[in-house]
């Protein structure tokens, strides 16, 4: 047909659009254009597959190739589009050896977004790897194995099995480096002491997890600590040195040998694709959209990691990248796609995160200079209580940090940390954000009690008592 959705990039918008949009026009093809091999996959897993809590890569898909063609997706992987002609609603395709044009109704972007190596010096030796891709958890699960027993998966017709067998034959790393502390470093940094390597994390500002405010950041560098990570917290990596590989890590005060280097600075949008085209981008990189996911060219749409969304706090255009947004944007925009508009929905930054025995959330406005630029006029407050009744076993101290604004009592944004099922408990700050509730309305939710499961007062609710006191005291 002439008029196909034509999706570019096969995971996790990308496939929940077209899924959405198959199951429900049935007069249209959709065709799914993927670059890679690997599609529709948990990438916040592979840190668990590569400490070797989960298996196989493959048990982190969720859509097969031979799923998505029942379906009616024509899914068409190592096929790269390299350009997009929104006047003549085509795009360029290089794949099977040729290159060629594809006519589309309707477009969506979903390329999604590319770990940040710049300007890190020594990135691109041997040993040297971000974790942001499945083959690239295939290769350093194998760089951490011994040679005559390296998980290489050659089963399958995804994984980049030479890449995977050259880190294989080389012997195993003792000690490795986690460059940059935020989620992926946090992650990693338990993942390389499940192998029993000495682990050494370094990051740039004084704070782990610094999205999670200074509550959160304290508690899980003490736990690091006591897990045997050694931090280098306010210190700036200059260079990874080394000829054959990474040899050492070179920062501010001196120098750390190592034998792999793992680097978690961030991510940034992959939007090159557009920059020849009448579709804006926000000023984060990512483009941006509508409340439906629409580009600022008709027709053309975007979603996932290379597109913003709408803040849930502020109500202005944020680039939040994760997993929930990009799944949930893609369902909607393939709905509306096949004739019945559905708003990509709001979205509040709320995020999870685990640092061994710590469970980590976060979720709205913590910072408070972010707040007073949001023009709110923030309060904060942070306490610790218990995470079930007292005599009850099994309770876990829990710090809740809880900020709202002081003229409108409004909630604002918050964090959870603890090690008994603290993470969860975000879920009802972020249900209070999407309904704006005032710090007293939150104190009124009637939140479960049982001893097992939460003391009377659930900390969140504690949280609510005590900072509504601060602003009316």
């Amino acid at each position: 047909m002439s008029d196909p959705f034509v999706v570019v990039g096969g995971d996790a918008a990308g496939l929940s659009a077209a899924s959405k949009f198959a199951r429900e026009q049935g007069g249209r093809d959709v065709i799914v254009f993927e670059r890679g091999r690997w599609v529709s996959y948990a990438h916040c897993g592979t840190p668990y597959y590569v400490k070797g809590e989960v298996d196989r890569l493959t048990d982190l898909l969720s859509l097969s190739p031979a799923a998505a063609d029942e379906r009616g997706i024509d899914l068409r992987r190592e096929h790269e589009v390299v350009a997009v002609d929104t006047a003549a609603e085509t795009v360029t395709v290089r794949g099977d050896g040729e290159t060629f044009d594809q006519p589309y109704g309707d477009l969506l972007v979903a390329t999604g977004a590319h770990a940040v190596t710049d300007p890190l010096p020594g990135s691109d030796l041997e040993m040297a790897f971000t974790m942001h891709g499945m083959d690239s958890a295939a290769a350093v699960r194998a760089a951490l194995s011994d040679p005559d027993s390296a998980v290489v998966e050659t089963d399958n017709d995804y994984v980049d099995a030479p890449l995977v067998r050259r880190y294989a034959d080389r012997a195993p790393p003792e000690r490795v480096a986690v460059v940059g502390g935020g989620y992926v470093g946090v992650e990693m940094a338990e993942a390389f002491r499940g192998h029993g390597l000495e682990t050494h994390l370094f990051q740039r500002s004084d704070r782990l997890l610094s999205p999670f405010g200074d509550a959160v950041g304290e508690r899980v560098a003490d736990h690091l600590r006591e897990q045997g990570v050694e931090l280098h917290l306010d210190t700036a990596v200059e260079e990874l040195a080394g000829e054959d590989g990474v040899a050492a890590v070179v920062h501010e005060n001196g120098r750390v040998p190592v034998g792999l280097a793992l680097v978690g600075i961030g991510i940034a949008p992959n939007t090159e694709l557009l920059a020849d085209t009448p579709v804006e981008t926000h000023e984060s990189g990512a483009v941006a959209v509508d409340d439906y996911g629409e580009t600022t060219v008709d027709g053309v749409y975007a979603a996932g990691d290379c597109a913003v969304d709408r803040h849930a706090v502020t109500g202005e255009a944020a680039w939040v990248p994760l997993g929930l947004t990009a799944n949930r944007a893609g369902r909607a925009i393939g709905r509306t796609v096949a004739g019945d508009p559905d708003p990509v929905g709001d979205v509040a930054g709320t995020a999870v995160v685990k640092a061994f025995d710590l469970e980590c959330g976060r979720t709205g406005l913590l910072d408070e200079a972010e707040a007073r630029d949001a023009g709110f006029d923030p309060v904060s407050t942070t306490i610790t209580a218990g995470s079930r009744s007292g005599y009850y076993p099994g309770g876990s101290e829990t710090t809740v940090t809880l900020v709202a604004d002081r003229d409108s009592r409004r909630v604002l944004g918050g964090s959870v940390v603890g090690r008994d099922r603290a993470a969860v408990r975000i879920d009802t700050l972020a249900t209070a954000l999407e309904s704006d509730l005032t710090v007293a309305e939150l104190e009124r939710l009637d939140l479960a009690y049982a001893p097992p499961f939460s003391p009377v007062w659930d900390p969140v609710l504690v949280a609510a008592k005590v900072l509504r006191g601060e602003m009316e005291g």
